[in-house]
Parts: C-alpha cells; structure tokens; sequence
C-alpha cells in the first residue's frame, strides 16, 4: 500500500551506543526508524527522504520507504558499510588490528564514489576517515569544520557496496590496497594485510546480504603491482657479535640518563631475539638468571605501542599476548651467560616496577619507541666507522634480533629449534631469513661425504670389472 502522507523528524543522537544517531518518520500514521553510526549517515539518509517526499513519490507503508528507495532495496552505500564493520570489529581486535582496519578502509574508500565533483584534497579526506570515521571512539568528537565537511561530501559521493561485485570497483579497491600514498608500489607483506581486511569487510557484507558473494573469493584477472622491495632480511642490516659488544657498549654513553638503563633492554633483542614489545613487557619473575652459566627466560605476554586513540583504557600501550600465538601462550628461550650477567647488573642497579618490569623511564612509565630509538641513532654514531653509520648495519633495534636469529642459524642451530625459541613459523624463519645464513656449506659437505663413505667415483674411479671402459 502506498501513502503519500509523510512526516520526517529530526535526527535525534544518543551519547551511548554503537549506531546512536537516529532518523525518525511517519508514513500514514506509522512510525519508522533507522540507526546510523555517524551523523553524517543519518544526515544523508534524511536527506534522501525529504527529497523524494517534496518530489511527490509514494512511501511505501510496509517499509516506510519512497518507491526510488524501494526499488534499489534500501542499498547500503560503501561508506555506510565500512563504518558499520568497524563498529563490529572494535570490540574483539586489538589496537594494531583497529589501526590495520582503518588504514585500510582510509585507502580503500575515496576511490569508491560516483564522481569527485566538490571533492576535499585527498589529505584531508584520508585524515577524516582515518582518525574519525573508522575510529569508534573518536568519530563522535569535536571535529574541525573541513574536517566535517570532508565526512559529509564521502557519505553521499559513496557508492552502494553491491557496486563492489563489479570488475572496475573490486580492482580499484585492490589497488588502493597494493600501492602507498606517493602511488609507488606497497610491499608484499603491506599489501597482503590489507587485502585480508579488505576480504574480511567483503565477507561481513555478504553476512549482511548487502552482497550475494565476497568477489574476492573468485580468480580476478588483476595483479598486484610489483614492489621494489623484498621481504627477505639483507645481510647487509646483520651486526657480526662483535660490532653488536661494540654498539651495546655505546649504548651506555648514549645520554647519562638514559643510555645506561637500556642496555640490557637491547641485550635482550640480541641474545634472546625478544621483539621491542615483548622486551617492554618482561617481569623479574619471567626470568631464571643463575650465578653461572645459561639463563632463561619464560615469555608471556607483549606491550606493543598503538596510541591512546586506539586503545580501550586511553594509554598509549596494550597488554597482548605473544605474536601470533594465544593469549596464555608461553615461548621459553635459553639466554647465554653474557645475557644473565647483564640483567643481573641492570636489577641489581634500577631495580625492578611495581609490576615487576625490568624496563621503565625513571619515573617508572613505560618506555616509548621514540625514546629508545633516539638513544640507538646516538649509539651507531659512536660505535661504528662514518662509512658503516651511514650504511644500512644495524640501522634500527629491531635488527639486533635479526642479528641474533642469523647467528643461531649459522652456528648450525636447526631451523625447527630457532623458529621456537624466536616465536617464528619454520616455513616464515626460512623465508625471511634465507639470505643471511652462509658460511655453513663444509658441514654440510662433510656429512655428504660420511654419508658416501667409499662409494665415490670421482675419488676412487670406477669398480674394476675386469673391462676396459
């Protein structure tokens, strides 16, 4: 039945909520609402109502919605259903996943419009999607004015998700995912993660039958552009043990208040392969530090730096468990002496947190990347030569624990053994690591020739038949 007596209110908004801004009308008598999770969606929606009920269209009473909006099935546009998967999503992820999904949702979504007429510049649409759009927690805060602008002109320039089952739209939105902001090429790695998101949002509509199938799902004649970059570790980053004494050493004379508290804090990423974030969350009681010989440590958890806007508590650090692995997962690691004696020494002279961390700033807060990468920058330039400072060894902490896992590969540590105590998969250890493990080529030699034993031709010549050859 159609009715051409219609109502529309004003959008109301609740101050809790998921979906808190509300559109509220009547057709013939009957009230209808829909919830939406920005103001300008809800704005946007309005909008379209009161256009077709000043146009003369017939609302249809069983929906409530004009024939235009029926015949088009109520179409949720791209924008609409990205907003929608993050606030489903926000709950269950960690921080660097919230991070990951908005990224790339901030990527994807300004090549997803009808056409770029009144268009902001494209730095300030991305900043309004990323920090306020696909962020729960902030999409409903003050915003400045270009700023609102920018999230108004994306909800109703936003094509409808079902376009994303055509060819054009899906390939766009894949190479939105494989290319960085300058357009060059993204690395493998960046564009895989992405991809999985942009999967998963497709995957989401069709649960939501907004799509009747994820078109990621099928073969696409399209491929990914091809980075300049590999993802294997260069051996050229990888400290040999005695440039790493020597740069550990300079980390002591890097700054008198703070150098000397991060030393063991690097020790850890060489001796013991730790990830920054798995070394700032170490507790005494995760350490097993005899007065002689190996040591070892019991991980349990990480402190990866997100930012205060992606977290749930406000603080720029989560509590997470390991990489990778289940939350209660342990990864155990045996430490060389070398190692015990430096934490030993940093206990026995800082103490420990109130929590038990062995690494804090003096006022016992956390430690920032920042922080610790300045300390290193000052490092490198008193340990190493101007020709090695401006190369590419040892350019970030992180490639102390490079250096460490290519050390155990190459003193002849089975790959299966190093990918336990590193927290790696054996198939991503080998990967990534292939190029740095050399020098191993007569162990391997000599164990072919036990394995031989007598029977080699070109040593002993052929079995005498008793014929000439």
């Amino acid at each position: 039945m159609k009715s051409y007596d219609v109502r529309i209110w004003k959008i109301t908004t609740r101050k809790d909520g998921l979906n808190n801004h509300m559109v509220r009308w009547v057709v013939d008598g009957k009230v209808f609402t829909e919830h939406f999770a920005t103001w300008e969606l809800a704005d946007s929606f309005r909008s379209g109502l009161k256009k077709a009920s000043q146009s003369g269209e017939a609302f249809d009473t069983a929906t409530g919605l004009p024939d235009s909006r029926t015949r088009a099935h109520s179409t949720v546009t791209w924008y609409e259903h990205a907003c929608d998967y993050v606030d489903a999503r926000w709950s269950k992820v960690s921080g660097r996943q919230r991070i990951s999904i908005a990224e790339t949702l901030a990527a994807v979504t300004p090549l997803l419009v009808r056409d770029r007429r009144g268009a902001p510049s494209s730095q300030v649409l991305r900043s309004a999607l990323y920090q306020w759009a696909f962020n729960q927690q902030h999409r409903d805060t003050d915003k400045p004015d270009e700023i609102a602008q920018a999230l108004e002109w994306i909800a109703k320039a936003s094509i409808p998700v079902a376009d994303l089952a055509e060819y054009d739209r899906i390939t766009a939105a894949l190479d939105a995912c494989a290319r960085k902001l300058d357009g060059t090429a993204a690395a493998p790695g960046y564009y895989s993660r992405r991809r999985r998101v942009l999967f998963n949002v497709l995957r989401y509509a069709v649960f939501k039958k907004r799509l009747p199938k994820n078109p990621l799902s099928d073969e696409l004649d399209w491929k990914a552009p091809e980075a300049d970059v590999c993802e294997e570790i260069d051996p050229a980053v990888v400290a040999a043990p005695e440039q790493v004494n020597e740069l550990l050493t300079a980390v002591s004379y890097a700054g008198w208040r703070r150098g000397d508290r991060l030393v063991a804090f690097f020790a850890c990423m060489y001796y013991a392969m730790m990830r920054p974030s798995e070394v700032t969350a170490l507790r005494q009681e995760d350490c097993t530090l005899p007065e002689k010989g190996w040591g070892r440590l019991m991980l349990t958890g990480s402190a990866p730096t997100v930012g205060t806007k992606w977290t749930d508590n406000g603080q720029a650090h989560e509590q997470r468990g390991l990489k990778g692995r289940p939350r209660k997962a342990k990864r155990i690691v045996p430490i060389p002496p070398a190692l015990v004696v430096i934490l030993r020494t940093h206990i026995h002279r800082y103490g420990v947190a109130s929590d038990g961390r062995l690494f804090r700033t003096e006022r016992g807060g956390v430690l920032y990347k920042s922080g610790y990468v300045r300390t290193w920058k000052i490092a490198r330039a008193l340990a190493l030569t101007p020709s090695q400072a401006a190369s590419q060894l040892a350019k970030r902490p992180y490639d102390l624990r490079h250096a460490g896992v290519s050390l155990r590969l190459n003193a002849g540590v089975p790959a299966t053994q190093v990918a336990q105590w590193a927290g790696h998969s054996v198939e991503v250890l080998l990967k990534i690591y292939a190029k740095c493990i050399d020098g191993q080529d007569h162990l391997w030699l000599s164990m072919l020739d036990g394995a031989l034993g007598d029977t080699s031709v070109a040593e002993n010549g052929p079995p005498d038949s008793g014929e000439p050859v």
